[in-house]
């Protein structure tokens, strides 16, 4: 008993130590977000005092060179827009390969999980110029792209799921009428919300976070935040940090509220996909 209790105390302290040493950079970035640009550099993980202390100054002056308003509203487009075809079309995808038993379905599962292995720089240049050429480097067809690079382990996960439903109540849906349509959104789709959600989750902070992909296909034009932020480095390096905190913080604030808000569902989804079945 009191083995146990020492190797409870242990874990605790080795869990209390990594949530620190996880949280110290955010605290750290809001912290310095207070400071004047001069005194990051010299005192960067000192509390702001009545001499370093600059108020709102760097949120507004960071708001105001990188644009901030407008990247965050092409941000959140894409991601949204994303995360919404993401979770759907991969959703009946993994339904269908689930479902229908077929060499055509068996190949399209293990592309699926082929894909998840192909790192992004690999195909990142064939990836920019087929964009190109199909007119996708715009807001609307990066969408599509990020399906692409996003399916593989959607399809993945979702596909576990599936595989845990009893058959029999998707079954029973086509004996009261339904066509394969309604058994998916009336039946299926519901069955499917935890997954969804963590899907979801996996994908927009994947996606609201991304540089290199917005840089390739859309640029300056529509810039997303992680974009804007490369505003604040000037000529020869420079760069004024006391902005660059404040937008970094305001960057992070809302997929942290999204990422709380919908968390109770992700151990339960990512078990569900990936242990069923």
């Amino acid at each position: 008993m009191k083995s146990m209790k020492l190797k409870d105390n242990l874990i605790f302290f080795i869990l209390t130590i990594l949530v620190a040493m996880f949280l110290a950079p955010i605290f750290i970035i809001v912290m310095n977000s207070f400071k004047g640009k001069l005194y990051i550099s010299d005192t960067p993980f000192a509390l702001p005092t009545k001499t370093t202390f600059s108020g709102l100054n760097n949120y507004i002056s960071g708001i105001s060179k990188t644009g901030f308003l407008q990247a965050f509203g092409w941000s959140l487009f894409i991601t949204v827009c994303s995360v919404a075809v993401i979770v759907l079309f991969t959703a009946m995808t993994a339904w269908y390969i689930t479902r229908v038993k077929s060499k055509v379905s068996s190949i399209i599962y293990y592309l699926f999980a082929f894909s998840m292995i192909v790192p992004f720089q690999m195909v990142m240049f064939t990836t920019t110029k087929v964009a190109n050429v199909l007119h996708l480097d715009n807001p609307l067809g990066i969408i599509v792209i990020y399906l692409g690079f996003g399916a593989g382990l959607s399809a993945f996960i979702f596909a576990g799921f599936i595989k845990s439903i009893p058959l029999e109540i998707e079954e029973a849906s086509v004996l009261d009428g339904c066509n394969p349509i309604q058994t998916f959104f009336l039946v299926v789709f519901p069955i499917l919300k935890p997954t969804a959600i963590t899907v979801a989750i996996l994908n927009a902070m994947w996606i609201w976070n991304d540089y290199l992909l917005p840089y390739l296909l859309i640029g300056n034009e529509y810039k997303t935040i992680p974009i804007a932020v490369q505003y604040l480095k000037g000529g020869y390096g420079s760069i004024d940090m006391g902005s660059m905190m404040a937008v970094l913080v305001l960057a992070i604030i809302p997929i942290i509220i999204f990422y709380f808000t919908c968390q109770k569902h992700i151990i339960e989804g990512v078990a569900s996909g990936a242990v069923k079945g």
